[in-house]
């Protein structure tokens, strides 16, 4: 399989893997999917995530607290893939704990468990033609982020390597909610949209209905990462539930317009 965006916008959910446990991250993933999300970002948790605002570094603490691996997400994506075939899953991860298992030996893995692509967090498309080599061989689709600060060449240079989706980073800076969301997020994404057909999927810094529609009146799709982990933090109980809840409610009224538009 590709990613593949199944709705119109296409939701993206990220989810950090093992907090507070494996688990609850099986029925908070299974919960997005219901709701409506077309892709899952199975976060693996990083004991220096440089990118990720504090919401996700305390979700990344607290995962590792559990020794939660890269072979265990693996494995949760194995079986996240048996209950929803069709749901697309994206191995969010910083490049270490990639290495770390052998490049090779994790592209296999990966696309065993049902795995459809991989965004490395921290590697530079400069400097990806061996990882972009190792992805091709077991046909997982490759996902970069693109920068506002990006120039026109760099911005080609992703295009012509990304599989699946291009990920656009609506402004500089870690990953977190935001009150609002940059102007120039807009631009980006026709710039992008200049070098490429892929869906360009728009993230850090969604956290609620308004900036969702906001965002997808541009961009093929928008992803949630903060927001979905501030309320598995918050809730008591039932985490699930809750992500449930905060999905449907999130999506409910773009999707609805997005349908009334199309028809």
């Amino acid at each position: 399989m590709s990613l593949t965006f199944h709705h119109k916008p296409g939701f993206v959910a990220y989810v950090t893997c093992g907090d507070p446990d494996l688990s609850t991250s099986r029925e908070v993933i299974l919960a997005a999917i219901r709701a409506g999300a077309d892709i899952i970002e199975l976060g693996v948790p990083f004991s220096d995530p440089v990118a990720d605002g504090p919401v996700i570094q305390r979700a990344s603490e607290r995962a590792l607290k559990h020794g939660t691996s890269l072979e265990q997400v693996l494995e949760l994506a194995r079986d996240v893939r048996k209950q929803e075939p069709n749901a697309g899953l994206l191995i969010f991860s910083y490049l270490n704990p990639m290495v770390r298992m052998g490049l090779e030996r994790f592209a296999k893995a990966a696309k065993e468990a049902g795995i459809d692509g991989v965004l490395a967090l921290d590697l530079p498309v400069e400097e990806s033609a061996e990882y972009l080599k190792v992805m091709r061989t077991v046909d997982l689709d490759t996902v970069f982020l693109v920068a506002p600060t990006s120039p026109a060449e760099r911005i080609a240079m992703i295009c012509e390597v990304s599989r699946g989706l291009v990920y656009a980073v609506s402004r500089t800076g870690v990953t977190g909610t935001r009150q609002e969301l940059a102007a120039d997020a807009s631009s980006l994404v026709r710039r992008i949209k200049q070098c490429t057909k892929l869906p360009v999927a728009v993230g850090f810094g969604i956290s609620n209905a308004q900036q969702f529609a906001e965002v997808t009146s541009f961009a093929d799709a928008g992803v949630v990462g903060s927001g979905i982990v501030q309320v598995i933090e918050q809730a008591k109980s039932n985490q699930a539930q809750a992500v449930f809840d905060f999905v449907t409610n999130l999506l409910r009224g773009t999707r609805q317009a997005a349908q009334i538009i199309a028809e």
